[in-house]
């Protein structure tokens, strides 16, 4: 079936494109937090074990949000581990200690990254694709990771 959202596919075709890339980067933004959740050890392993959960279940509904967005503009998500592999913008190895400060700088990182991503793609979204829906979303996305940075600068008090 056709989707005739008032966006050419070519612009629907280049949005999907993005919105991939951001994905993938979500996607192994999620998974670094549940290694964190699972592993992070010292003296504060109880809080941060509890810091990172919280932050895993919010990158959660992220992706599915993201996916569905893809999905909303006539196009497939992609939903493999190595296609993620392939997009992502981010690394999904860290050279950090397994304590929270190791952690908490690796991720502060990968957040800090999508958000510069995204902000790249905002005004293209709005402009060029003439999607002001997308646009909006990925503005949202910005809000909610610049909070979740936020938490994580929080905890290391810089």
């Amino acid at each position: 079936m056709t989707t005739a959202i008032g966006i050419t596919e070519h612009h629907r075709q280049e949005i999907a494109i993005v919105l991939s890339a951001l994905l993938a980067d979500e996607f192994v933004l999620y998974t670094k937090n549940r290694n964190a959740h699972w592993n992070v050890e010292g003296a504060d392993f109880h809080d941060k074990h509890i810091f990172f959960e919280g932050q895993y279940q919010q990158l959660d509904e992220i992706v599915d949000s993201v996916a569905e967005r893809i999905r909303s503009i006539g196009h497939y998500a992609p939903g493999t581990l190595s296609s993620f592999l392939k997009l992502t913008h981010l690394t999904e190895k860290t050279e950090q200690p397994n304590n929270s400060t190791g952690f908490i700088n690796d991720l502060l990182e990968d957040h800090e990254s999508i958000i510069v991503f995204i902000r790249k793609n905002i005004d293209d979204f709005n402009n060029k694709y003439n999607d002001a829906g997308s646009g909006d979303f990925i503005t949202g996305l910005i809000k909610e990771h610049e909070k979740m940075a936020w938490m994580l600068r929080a905890s290391l008090n810089k």
